[in-house]
């Protein structure tokens, strides 16, 4: 860890850090913090690949089941599905 990357809790870990807010809240503290500007860039890359029909409903089905959105489902498998060709080659 950094020095001095924590001074409002005079943390010396990041375990310290989370010590002092599990006890503390940013209210208690406001008058010791300083206004700054940072940059956020949220945008990821997005690519869009036919699917069958039918594939898409099973697909929509078991997500639903699963209490999951399809995105998500699909990307899960084709991430397992990844991990088991880099694991052949």
């Amino acid at each position: 860890m950094q020095e001095n990357k924590s001074s409002i809790s005079e943390a010396k870990s990041y375990k310290e850090i989370g010590e002092y807010w599990d006890l503390h809240d940013a209210d208690e503290i406001w008058e010791k913090t300083e206004e700054v500007e940072f940059a956020v860039d949220l945008q990821s890359d997005v690519f869009y690949y036919a699917v069958e029909t039918s594939l898409s409903s099973k697909l929509h089905t078991i997500a639903e089941r699963r209490g999951v959105s399809a995105e998500t489902l699909l990307n899960l498998w084709l991430q397992e599905k990844m991990n088991q060709e880099v694991t052949k080659n």
